[in-house]
């Protein structure tokens, strides 16, 4: 099982997008409040509305509820992690945490949990990848070291 996390997403065309890599997947999203649009938005629907119905998707109030509910093996993805992602192993049930679009998760958990942060490289003068193609590149890094479970 894989698990992705989205902290705080604003753009409903990208959580649409990771929403379709999650049912493809068949990891579980986890989104944590607020958010910058509503469930129901066009936008939202139209990237993923045919595999909205094929998701399992948990909403959390916040950070603090989500880690209050779950446990496992938490990754944090950020432009200032220490680890490529791909150096990284990870185990079965892994949560993969993704911050905001535009300001990405919070400092202090990014260098609280330094260790397990992870970045996707990518040239250093740009600012960073669109989320849901980041989201897409870390699902499958873990998928791939678990040898592509139940997918052909």
């Amino acid at each position: 099982m894989l698990n992705i996390v989205l902290v705080e997403p604003q753009i409903p065309q990208n959580t649409g997008n990771i929403s379709r890599t999650c049912a493809v997947t068949g990891a579980q999203l986890h989104l944590v409040k607020p958010f910058g649009f509503e469930i129901s938005d066009k936008h939202l629907k139209r990237a993923g509305l045919d595999y909205w119905d094929k998701l399992c998707v948990t909403y959390y109030d916040n950070l603090e509820d989500f880690f209050s509910k779950n446990e496992g093996e938490y990754f944090y993805f950020s432009t200032k992690g220490k680890n490529v992602h791909s150096d990284i192993i990870y185990p079965d049930n892994a949560y993969i945490i993704f911050g905001r679009e535009d300001r990405g998760l919070p400092e202090t958990l990014i260098f609280s949990n330094f260790e397990r942060t992870a970045r996707i490289p990518m040239r250093g003068e740009l600012r960073s990848l669109n989320l849901s193609n980041s989201v897409a590149i870390a699902a499958y890094e873990v998928l791939r070291q678990q040898g592509y479970p139940e997918l052909y």
